[in-house]
């Protein structure tokens, strides 16, 4: 499972003009699911998301997690964070998980996260959607649970 976490000041997901998921100050994570991940690689990634201190304290150093600023969370699917462009100029996808798969990690994801914070907000699996974000810092780590210590 890989993830792209973007600490934001906002951030908003619609598809076909209506507005689905929005934000304030928080966490943006574009979700990648692989074929082979478990729910262990969830919960990796999900307790990285969560423990990650990534908000300045009140000396400016980041030193906070999204848990110590009651932040907002904004997870989106997205496959193509398993997109290998490592031959020609298109593209594979031959990684990411199969719809079925990936929408019960995702679902499991999001889950979590709603049991663990008060406010997540999604996108909608498999939808068209366009993902506005005002980046603060800017601030974008990458998690893949495949750096996981054990694997």
């Amino acid at each position: 499972m890989r993830a792209v976490i973007q600490r934001v000041s906002e951030a908003r997901v619609t598809t076909n003009g209506q507005l689905i998921g929005a934000i304030g100050p928080g966490l943006l994570v574009l979700l990648g699911i692989a074929k082979e991940d478990t729910l262990r690689d969830a919960d990796y990634v999900l307790d990285k998301v969560l423990g990650l201190r990534l908000f300045d304290d009140s000396q400016g150093k980041m030193n906070l997690s999204i848990r110590d600023t009651a932040g907002g969370l904004l997870i989106v699917s997205q496959f193509t964070l398993y997109g290998d462009c490592r031959k020609g100029r298109r593209p594979s996808f031959d990684r990411a998980a199969k719809a079925d798969h990936a929408l019960a990690m995702y679902d499991y994801f999001v889950a979590q996260a709603r049991s663990r914070i008060a406010a997540v907000e999604t996108g909608v699996f498999r939808a068209s959607m366009q993902v506005s974000l005002v980046n603060n810092g800017p601030v974008t780590i990458i998690c893949d649970s495949a750096d996981a210590p054990g694997r």
